[in-house]
């Protein structure tokens, strides 16, 4: 088994598990079907919450405007009626007028926020702390609770144009956003290890050798950014650990030569009246009580 430690830039993002004997162009559509996989997760979890808190998004025509906007031209939410949360509604207004308030009762909306939860541990980075490798199957797990939590609170589904829906169907448009930046197209990836870029055409026996029990730093990224940046030879705690070791041991030799300095000073030459005393016959002499 070869272990890859997957980052993107410098931030680390999961474990994945394969053997030497992969073909590179397999790896890299799974680990990249992985590492979009989580950031899918990770949109749809901050949709449901703000689903759980104010209700269904409004129709793209109703969105961003003030009520009076909407009885001044005679907009309607034919959705809101028919996407009511099971056991009712609570207002909420959502301020930036992109959902239209109709929020889950609190008992709904535990629902939402258990799996949020859950389906955030399965993808969290605490994973790769915790050495545990990631696979697509608990990618679709985790797809899976928050699917199950939505079609529990809104059994007759959401709106055609609720992003969550859109997610679920993959039908999502991420053009011009933030989130869409972090996505990386399968044809267009690229797999980095040790400054050198894994070809498609090999296999990943042909870089890291037949050692199954391997593990490697790789860096995914889009193709065309060039080489990234070689991992450093320490990690960053264990340049702390140097840090500290070469202060700790300055500090030990700045106090050896402060107590050199001063070690002449309990001499018998270096004392004024030491030969005072000698002369006196008081040298050397010990009292004690009587």
């Amino acid at each position: 088994m070869v272990r890859l430690h997957v980052k993107h830039n410098d931030e680390s993002q999961f474990l994945y598990d394969t053997t030497v004997t992969v073909p590179v162009e397999e790896l890299v559509k799974e680990v990249t079907a992985i590492y979009n996989g989580r950031l899918k997760v990770s949109r749809i979890c901050s949709e449901i919450e703000e689903l759980a808190e104010h209700g269904v998004t409004l129709p793209p025509n109703m969105q961003g405007l003030a009520d009076e906007q909407i009885e001044e031209l005679k907009l309607k939410d034919e959705w809101g009626t028919k996407c009511m949360p099971s056991g009712g509604s609570v207002y909420k207004k959502d301020e930036i007028g992109r959902r239209n308030g109709h929020a889950p009762n609190d008992s709904m909306k535990n629902v939402f926020l258990k799996t949020v939860d859950e389906a955030k541990a399965l993808m969290s980075k605490k994973q790769l702390e915790a050495n545990v490798s990631l696979t697509m199957d608990m990618v679709n797990d985790a797809l899976d609770q928050l699917r199950g939590a939505v079609m529990i609170v809104y059994p007759m589904e959401l709106p055609p144009h609720d992003p969550i829906r859109l997610e679920f169907e993959n039908n999502e448009d991420l053009s011009g956003t933030q989130a869409g930046q972090m996505v990386i197209e399968e044809s267009n990836a690229q797999l980095w290890w040790a400054g050198k870029e894994l070809l498609r055409k090999h296999k990943l026996v042909d870089y890291v050798g037949k050692n199954e029990k391997t593990k490697i730093v790789v860096k995914i990224q889009k193709r065309g950014h060039g080489a990234p940046a070689r991992e450093p030879a320490l990690s960053d705690e264990q340049q702390k650990q140097m840090m500290l070791h070469f202060y700790k041991r300055q500090e030990e030799l700045k106090k050896l030569e402060e107590d050199e300095d001063v070690s002449y000073m309990n001499s018998d030459w270096a004392d004024s009246s030491s030969l005072k005393r000698q002369f006196q016959g008081v040298k050397d002499i010990k009292w004690r009580p009587g």
